[in-house]
């Protein structure tokens, strides 16, 4: 059986600013191949290098060495407009421009493009974040976190693209709230075929939403498991230092009901 070749390509990459190395902090560089309809939680705590990783695949980031290769071509040779036509961005800030209605937040990538989204097109952008199309014409304002968490979800699949990235894109939502985008995200990639990375420093969120897991440490990659996986015990020991914080958590927890 011939497997697929990678949507994703990390190849050798280091970031470095100055004299600190973000991402390939021990020389080796990070190279990892992601499968097309795979969703990827990539997960480290704070400074591990999961967000600048994140960032090379769009260009926001330019690695220092190293190349990331998006469908078989270097994205530093891809003219911006293309490339974040075919990739989606999410992030914790949102980032909604605020004297921009909803409607034109969602199409503001088309436009740039040279595209003009229809309204019944923003409706059905709308409809798939589970907002009522008449959010359209609202101000950011005048929405909750969750709803401006969920504009941004609809402006980055307004381009019809083929791989979604997520940086933190939940951390600053309420666990409710949380927990429902997380499985509306999930539901949307596999209704879309997308392709999904996922930066979070949840290890809960990763297991319970990603089919594989990339744990950074210290800018270096150092587990590639499965959930189930990585919940037998894989991964070594910094993956099972994270995977034991919701582990211990839900102990806890049962421990506590079982007291009645």
């Amino acid at each position: 059986m011939t497997m697929p070749s990678p949507l994703l390509r990390f190849d050798g990459v280091i970031c470095r600013f100055g004299e600190v190395t973000a991402v390939g902090a021990l020389g080796a560089g990070v190279t990892c191949d992601l499968a097309p309809g795979s969703f990827v939680a990539l997960v480290g705590a704070s400074g591990s290098g999961k967000s600048t990783l994140l960032k090379t695949v769009n260009t926001l980031v330019k690695p220092s060495e190293g190349r990331v290769l998006f469908a078989g071509e270097d994205v530093a040779g891809l003219k911006p407009a293309h490339l974040r036509r075919r990739v989606g961005y999410v992030f914790q800030g949102i980032g909604l421009f605020p004297h921009f209605s909803v409607a034109e937040n969602i199409a503001i990538g088309p436009r740039l493009a040279g595209e003009k989204l229809a309204p019944q097109q923003i409706a059905e952008l709308l409809a798939l974040v589970e907002l009522d199309p008449a959010y359209a014409t609202r101000m950011p304002d005048e929405l909750s976190g969750g709803q401006r968490q969920r504009v941004g979800v609809a402006r980055a699949l307004a381009g019809g693209p083929e791989l979604l990235l997520m940086d933190e894109p939940f951390g600053a939502l309420d666990p409710v709230t949380r927990d429902a985008l997380g499985r509306k995200v999930r539901e949307l990639h596999d209704a879309l075929g997308l392709t999904t990375v996922m930066v979070t420093h949840d290890m809960a969120e990763a297991l319970l939403l990603a089919d594989r897991v990339l744990v950074m440490d210290k800018g270096q990659l150092v587990a590639d498991e499965t959930p189930r996986a990585l919940l037998a015990g894989a991964g070594g020991v910094v993956a099972q230092r994270l995977v034991a914080v919701p582990r211990h958590q839900a102990e806890r927890l049962a421990a506590m009901e079982a007291q009645g």
